[in-house]
Order: C-alpha cells, then structure tokens, then sequence
C-alpha cells in the first residue's frame, strides 16, 4: 500500500508542477508527471523537510518543497527535450 501511495503522491505532485508551468492546452503528459513527482518529492521534500526542522514526518513543508522540486524537474526536463530537437533539427 505504501509503494502504490508513493507513486500516486508523485503523479499528483508532478501534474501539480505541470499544471502550474502551464502545458499549453496540451494536457498533462503522466509519465513525465510520474517521473518528476518522484525526483521532485525526493530531492524538494527532502531536504526542505530536513531543514524546516520536521524530519521524514508528512508536513506542509515537504510538500511545498516536494513541487517545488518537480516544478524544477520538469522545468528541466522540458530545456533537455528543447535542446534535442535543437540539435536533431
């Protein structure tokens, strides 16, 4: 149960972080929101969770800082994708 509420919380997270880059009417591409919602809430709610002061516990912190890290995912996601069809091209 665990693991499957991990990848619902990262998909939520990342579609939050999609959504609020603003995906141009395309809709909200799952497997890069599944992908960024993990990093993002490992990397962004991690280390703001551990320096608020809060632990591993669930807090408003960590998710604050869980899409912020898959907003900066996916941000970077999307400059890799803009630089391969640069270089394709």
């Amino acid at each position: 149960m665990l693991i499957l509420g991990i990848i619902l919380f990262g998909m939520l997270v990342g579609a939050a972080a999609q959504l609020l880059l603003g995906r141009g009417g395309n809709g909200i591409n799952w497997p890069m929101a599944l992908g960024a919602g993990l990093v993002g809430s490992f990397v962004g709610g991690l280390l703001v969770s551990l320096l608020s002061g809060d632990g591993l516990a669930l807090r408003p912190s960590g998710v604050i800082g869980s899409v912020a890290g898959a907003v900066i995912v996916t941000l970077g996601w999307q400059w890799w994708q803009a630089q391969s069809r640069g270089r394709g091209a």
